[in-house]
């Protein structure tokens, strides 16, 4: 499977990087691909380095603006014009997407997927690995726009929220399983 993963460019304290290796084994392990900002910065950096530690495979969807930071090691590695295009590249290649801790642009590429998938554009599975409940504020602010009415389907079947690592892959591969019957 083709894991899209949005995460953080920054370098972040052991709360945050722990999870974030341990997903990234479970991937590389079980034979999955990486499919990512492309970036050797941040928890970018170590998620890729410890897929590629692990026997997966790293394709990394990169920027022009950020070009210098391009993870060197990657099996492939694509150079897109701008932002938008790099969002819209790495949903194309991935067939799910998972969300690590992240600033702005971890949300705006949330967001966008979230909305598209809202829409029936993509169905793909998404979910949000909410490491020391960095995301309960959204998941409380997606919950209220259900409940009041903002979604037109289901929460559930927009995202999964996991708490860990090895509950994160379960819930892909099950769902990539279910599509594949």
């Amino acid at each position: 499977m083709d894991i899209c993963v949005f995460c953080s460019a920054y370098s972040l304290d052991d709360r945050y990087t722990v999870p974030a290796k341990k997903f990234a084994a479970l991937l590389g392990e079980r034979g999955h691909t990486l499919v990512w900002g492309g970036s050797d910065a941040g928890l970018m950096g170590v998620l890729a380095d410890n897929v590629k530690a692990a026997g997966g495979r790293l394709v990394g969807i990169s920027v022009e603006l950020l070009a210098h930071k391009s993870y060197r090691g990657a099996d492939e590695l694509v150079m897109t014009r701008d932002l938008a295009e790099r969002k819209a590249a790495l949903l194309q290649r991935a067939d799910a997407v998972v969300v690590l801790v992240g600033g702005l642009g971890t949300l705006d590429e949330l967001t966008e997927v979230l909305e598209l998938k809202k829409h029936g554009l993509h169905t793909k599975p998404i979910v949000v690995l909410d490491s020391e409940g960095f995301y309960d504020g959204l998941r409380s602010q997606l919950t209220r726009m259900e409940a009041e009415g903002f979604l037109p389907r289901p929460l559930d079947e927009l995202v999964f929220f996991a708490q860990d690592a090895a509950s994160a892959l379960a819930y892909l591969e099950a769902a990539g399983e279910a599509s594949a019957a």
